[in-house]
């Protein structure tokens, strides 16, 4: 195992800046740790070495050069399946799509490919990306690197798993309940919800974002991926007096394992000492379901309707069931789920004056079975739908907020537990702010290798 890929991203991208190593060398060191890991948890399911080599081969000759170079010189990159990639296979996790290759780059993609990313290949997603455990039919299962036989988590699990693993130091995802952020959770890497931009349509709930081993490397990512200034994010400074909310169980309104509650309650000396003050609370989020399940709803309706009457023997059940309840949508729906919207962070903006930042858990069960489709008991309390299980992450998404997954701890199986630190629309640095000094202290995300790159 090459110690190169578990390096920061901010720290190779400072050696390569520096000429200290070549985007040729880094790049080999994770096309060898892909080969070697990537069987073990299925994370990374399209390769494009011969185009990454010609990609490296000409940073390495822009530097020589001395060409102005972006902010992601050099790194490998891979990026999540749902996203589109010009001239590679892009399947979205569905047979239906299992050949398909866009013509076109994501916006996002453009930006990262300027700023110097080296394209690897795509990261598993389940079908749509509907579910926070990845599998579909065209690539199978991702499984977790910290034990193979449990789940990676969803949507962007593919992406979680190949930063554990050391196969990329950056990726992508996406957010919608908690698809950054389980994830992360599951794998022990750290994943972030952006604020929704604020020239959004008002009723989506979905945002793209970054993930990586630490803090630094999602300020890093995030700022390409939104176009702004390099070093615009600061995720250093103090976080003395700072106002926590804490909710280890999320208030007993939410059934949450004891496995996760007591890790995440673990982490509140830490908090203390970092010179903040924890109390215990929980928002009132009552209304955030109904809003949830009818967005989410619409938001399958329109980007899966037409699909759904042509191929529907082809589509994953949760998928046609969630597309579904959206065609049956009244305006009366929508308007309600509008007012629910808006009575939520009514809210919560007045929670957030008495408190700078809300702590729980991320997800309400550890890493379950890989072959389980979901969970459909928490603590004893059946689950509906397949996505009840993670209504400590969705309900969250609604506020329209930052939120940020850091690691905070392992199980006594040895399975990794992320915090969710969620602020206010807007105060994206400081959630990533009070998140870093959470890391800096424990160091979770470091302390332990993953099974599958230990053994």
């Amino acid at each position: 195992m090459d110690e190169v890929c578990f390096r920061s991203a901010t720290e190779l991208a400072r050696a390569l800046r520096a000429g200290e190593v070549s985007a040729r060398e880094v790049l080999d060191a994770h096309l060898r740790q892909i080969e070697r890991a990537n069987p073990a948890v299925n994370a990374i399911v399209t390769l494009v070495p011969e185009r990454a080599i010609a990609q490296a081969r000409a940073a390495d000759e822009a530097l020589a050069r001395g060409d102005a170079i972006g902010a992601l010189h050099g790194l490998p990159m891979a990026h999540k399946d749902l996203v589109d990639t010009a001239g590679i296979r892009t399947t979205y996790g569905s047979p239906i799509y299992a050949d398909h290759v866009p013509d076109v780059d994501e916006p996002f993609v453009e930006r990262m490919r300027a700023a110097g990313a080296i394209l690897v290949g795509k990261t598993n997603t389940p079908e749509f990306g509907a579910g926070s455990h990845t599998f579909n039919p065209v690539f199978g299962v991702t499984r977790n690197p910290y034990d193979p036989t449990k789940s990676a988590g969803g949507s962007s699990g593919g992406a979680a798993a190949a930063l554990a693993a050391g196969m990329i130091p950056i990726a992508d995802g996406s957010d919608l309940g908690g698809s950054l952020r389980n994830p992360a959770s599951f794998c022990n890497v750290v994943g972030f919800r952006p604020t929704i931009p604020s020239d959004a349509d008002p009723l989506e709930l979905s945002v793209d974002g970054p993930m990586a081993r630490t803090v630094e490397d999602v300020a890093l990512l995030l700022e390409v991926m939104t176009g702004r200034d390099s070093g615009s994010i600061d995720t250093a400074g103090d976080v003395h007096r700072v106002r926590v909310a804490w909710a280890p169980a999320c208030d007993g309104r939410l059934p949450v394992e004891r496995a996760v509650s007591s890790v995440v309650d673990a982490a509140r000396p830490v908090f203390d000492d970092l010179g903040c003050e924890t109390i215990e609370a929980y928002p009132n989020l009552s209304g955030a379901r109904e809003a949830f399940f009818i967005l989410r709803a619409l938001s399958f309706a329109a980007d899966y309707g037409e699909l759904l009457a042509e191929h529907r023997d082809r589509m994953k059940a949760t998928v046609a069931w969630n597309t579904e309840e959206g065609l049956r949508l009244t305006d009366g729906d929508i308007e309600r789920a509008r007012e629910r919207l808006k009575e939520v962070r009514r809210g919560a903006a007045a929670f957030f004056e008495h408190f700078d930042y809300l702590a729980l858990p991320v997800s309400q069960v550890p890493p379950f079975d890989a072959d389980l489709e979901y969970p459909t008991e928490v603590d004893g309390t059946p689950m509906s739908t397949y996505l009840d299980w993670m209504e400590s992450c969705w309900r969250i998404t609604v506020l329209g907020g930052p939120a940020v997954s850091v690691p905070c701890g392992f199980t006594d199986d040895g399975l990794p537990i992320g915090l969710q630190i969620v602020g206010r629309p807007g105060d994206d640095a400081g959630v990533l702010r009070i998140a870093r000094a959470y890391e800096t202290a424990t160091g979770w995300g470091a302390s332990r290798r993953p099974e599958v790159v230990s053994r």
